[in-house]
């Protein structure tokens, strides 16, 4: 029989906070006081909250260890011990840590958020995903405020194990910074960051009347998928380029009025022909005309909040009329043909564009974003 032993409440509270989650929190809080929302008395049920992010969040340095104890001599668990022991030996609420909406829970707490929520689990495609879900959630009249985006702790050990086992990680540790070159002849893999982009959703008629600052109006969303032995996407992108299909027939606009798209861009050899093949097939003979770049060598890739962080600078692109550069673009790889915006940031005037994501078992995800009509 197990035993028992009480924890407080705060150190329960304490026992569940992360660094995925505060960077949740932290990216909440600023969208709400961006878009001009006091959130002190709760948000109610007519606001939604959407995210995404990767599979798990528990700190598993809190496991290993924990797993160290139970060990027999031949290293074998002693599932007696396990038993006997397990309130003592393991991390308070270590469980309920690692549960995969814990950040949906915390934020709307936090916020007093009782309407439509969800949490979607994955990799790029996560955040992105949540956002579109969030959009058709206000469309469909379920909620009236939403926040939505994607998150993660993509540095410490534990992911930062899983990607390089699957041989995504750059190599290239000599070039420092300079290693995430996406679409370049000698890129090698992606460097991870952590953090969070969360964005506020609103109705267009509320938010004008309370004379919000409206960046972009995401107006269209569309998913595929590559249908391929991961991690690898199908050489021809063909789910990336359904993706962007349906997103722009959600939008209503035509392919060539689309004036940047915030590529996936991860720097793998495989990933950035796939992503040109597939901006080929979307765009058709307009695809040499749009400009076209990769935020990640500057961000890092932040994994499940990769997609969330594609769609904020998709809409900051709309709304400052400036298209940000790839960074450390100096030998384009000629299979990547397309203009990816090597030489610094370009201003232009952005009326719509397109964030994308990927994730590793082929989802696919394309946001359409224009300016407020």
């Amino acid at each position: 029989m197990a035993s028992s032993r009480s924890v407080s409440p705060h150190a329960r509270r304490c026992a569940c906070s992360t660094a995925a989650i505060s960077s949740v929190w932290r990216g909440a809080t600023l969208a709400l006081a961006d878009a001009g929302i006091d959130p002190t008395d709760g948000l109610g049920h007519r606001c939604g909250l959407f995210l995404g992010g990767n599979k798990e969040i528990s700190r598993l340095d809190d496991l290993i260890g924990s797993v160290t104890r139970i060990r027999r001599d031949d290293g074998t668990p002693d599932m007696r011990v396990l038993g006997e022991q397990g309130a003592s030996i393991m991390a308070p609420l270590f469980f309920v840590e690692g549960l995969q909406p814990a950040a949906v829970f915390h934020v709307s707490q936090k916020f007093g958020i009782r309407g439509p929520n969800a949490f979607y689990a994955g990799t790029a495609d996560s955040g992105a995903t949540a956002i579109g879900r969030a959009m058709r959630a206000i469309r469909r009249g379920e909620a009236d405020l939403a926040l939505a985006g994607g998150y993660d702790d993509a540095t410490n050990w534990w992911p930062m194990s899983k990607m390089d086992g699957v041989g995504v990680l750059s190599t290239a540790n000599e070039r420092g910074p300079a290693a995430f070159r996406p679409f370049d002849r000698e890129r090698s893999g992606s460097i991870l960051g952590e953090g969070a982009a969360i964005l506020v959703l609103e109705e267009r008629a509320a938010a004008q009347a309370r004379g919000a600052r409206i960046y972009a109006e995401i107006a269209g969303f569309g998913a595929g998928n590559e249908c391929h032995p991961p991690p690898a996407p199908h050489p021809s992108g063909r789910g990336l380029a359904r993706a962007i299909d349906r997103s722009l027939a959600d939008a209503a606009i035509n392919r060539d009025q689309v004036c940047y798209v915030a590529a996936h861009g991860c720097a793998t050899g495989s990933g950035d022909l796939s992503e040109t093949r597939a901006l080929h097939t979307a765009f058709g003979e307009h695809a040499p005309a749009v400009p076209v770049s990769s935020v990640k060598p500057q961000t890092g890739h932040l994994v499940g909040g990769a997609g969330a962080v594609n769609a904020a600078v998709a809409a900051l692109a709309v709304h400052h009329g400036v298209i940000p550069a790839t960074a450390h673009l100096d030998d384009p790889d000629p299979g990547c043909d397309l203009d990816y915006v090597p030489d610094g940031p370009r201003e232009a005037p952005v009326t719509a564009a397109l964030a994308l994501a990927r994730g590793f078992e082929g989802q696919a995800v394309s946001l359409a974003l224009t300016e407020a009509r």
